[in-house]
């Protein structure tokens, strides 16, 4: 049994934080190399991680966290045998070793006390459920985008990360590009002056496809733990992989993809990181017309307005304004009043007076961190107690972008919602849509 007077290395730093807060009192110094910082990484300073998923995305993420000097991956958790393998050997490669443990069940994997933080990049569908129970279980989590599969879990899991005090990372890379957070400065500061309209360009919705049966599910795949809280479907391939994000009850297409990209590129320019519109209006919702095993929209666009009276457009790409389409093909367009503008995309920053992208900023403007490494910014972030770039309630009020788009286009409404209280102020339909009914006895 453990002593209950030990602590933690996590519970450690917590303490500490809160110490420096009152060092008059209690002047005890901790270098902080000690701590990790400085580019240095004490030998008893590992951070411990587990990984919730081990797909592609989830390699990925794994892969960028494995390459810190100071983590330590010991656990990685999957339904699907053969990703589960490949996260494995990833890891024992990395440390030359076998040592990395295997679950099937991601709550065994965060019943181990000796795992400080956690990445979580399953399918959408699968996110909120793990989210919730690794801030109760006190871990730290980095989590793909978009947060969750729906709005209301996205309240859930931003309350649990602020209950347990969880440093919580969106999977939001873009927050720490050069090019966005310059973008971003240059609308924060005024340098456009004052914002009318935005344009976020996303990627086109998948093609349709039919299928005349569905097989057996394989022996390597927990299908019916796959499935997990979504209403159960037949399993097919083609549901796996990249291509569960056609199926709307396991993901939410391109939109919901990339509103955690572009969409949060645009309230991060604004400041929106804690609100969202106060209208949703419907504009496009066009359905695969067949297709058996998807149905997720090809093109869509809908259109929000703030409470500031700035108007959004979001859309597939071959369906955006003029505007925005001789600029940049996916992206994010801020436009003023008189129609200049300022546009980034990952290959691109642009704006209509091309003066504007070389302005110095002065002392006293807005400016982010200037971390570019989104992993590093989260790995620093454990150790200070510092809010991350992409934090939880950005991340949520980011895709909550898509989620409200995607329930005005569902019901073919103009809805009006509050961002303060996170409600529709007057469709029960619309309410009833924010958190869908869970499978069997999964709950959150």
């Amino acid at each position: 049994m453990k002593n209950k007077q030990t602590l933690s290395r996590r519970g450690f730093l917590k303490k500490a934080s809160t110490l420096t807060a009152g060092v008059a009192a209690f002047p005890y110094i901790i270098p902080s190399s000690a701590l990790g910082l400085n580019g240095k990484t004490a030998p008893s300073n590992k951070i411990t991680i587990g990984s919730i998923a081990t797909g592609g995305q989830a390699r990925g993420v794994l892969g960028a966290c494995i390459g810190q000097p100071d983590t330590r991956s010991i656990a990685v958790c999957d339904v699907n045998k053969k990703n589960l393998a490949k996260g494995k050997e990833m890891v024992d490669q990395r440390y030359g070793n076998t040592d990395c443990a295997t679950y099937h069940d991601f709550r065994e994997l965060l019943a181990r006390d000796d795992i400080d933080a956690v990445i979580i990049a399953p399918p959408d569908h699968w996110h909120a459920i793990p989210c919730v129970d690794a801030a109760n279980a006190g871990k730290d989590i980095y989590c793909e985008k978009p947060l969750t599969h729906d709005l209301g879990e996205g309240q859930a899991v931003v309350a649990a990360a602020k209950r347990n005090g969880t440093v919580f990372q969106v999977g939001s890379m873009q927050r720490a590009g050069e090019n966005f957070k310059q973008a971003c400065e240059l609308v924060r500061n005024g340098y456009l002056g004052k914002i009318t309209h935005i344009n976020v360009g996303l990627p086109n919705g998948n093609t349709q496809q039919m299928v005349s049966s569905y097989p057996e599910v394989p022996e390597w795949l927990d299908y019916d733990f796959y499935v997990g809280p979504a209403q159960f479907v037949p399993y097919h391939p083609d549901r796996l992989d990249w291509n569960w994000r056609w199926w709307m009850d396991f993901g939410g297409s391109q939109m919901m993809d990339w509103i955690g990209h572009h969409g949060d590129i645009a309230h991060m320019g604004m400041g929106w990181d804690h609100t969202g519109p106060e209208t949703i209006e419907p504009v496009l919702w066009e359905l695969p017309k067949k297709s058996n095993i998807y149905d997720a929209p090809h093109q869509y666009q809908f259109n929000n307005t703030y409470a500031d009276g700035t108007t959004m457009t979001v859309g597939s790409g071959s369906s955006m304004p003029e505007e925005f389409m001789k600029v940049g093909g996916g992206g994010t367009q801020w436009l003023n009043a008189e129609g200049d503008w300022i546009y980034v995309d990952r290959g691109a920053l642009r704006a209509s007076d091309p003066e504007l992208l070389n302005i110095k900023f002065s002392g006293n403007d807005f400016r982010f961190r200037k971390e570019r490494n989104h992993m590093r910014d989260w790995l620093d972030c454990i150790k200070t107690r510092k809010q991350p770039l992409a934090h939880v309630e950005a991340g949520h009020r980011s895709a909550s972008i898509g989620h409200l788009g995607k329930i005005a286009c569902t019901l073919g409404q103009k809805l009006n919602w509050d961002p303060k209280a996170e409600t529709f102020t007057d469709n029960t339909m619309a309410t009833n849509m924010l958190f869908r009914p869970y499978r069997g006895e999964w709950t959150l």
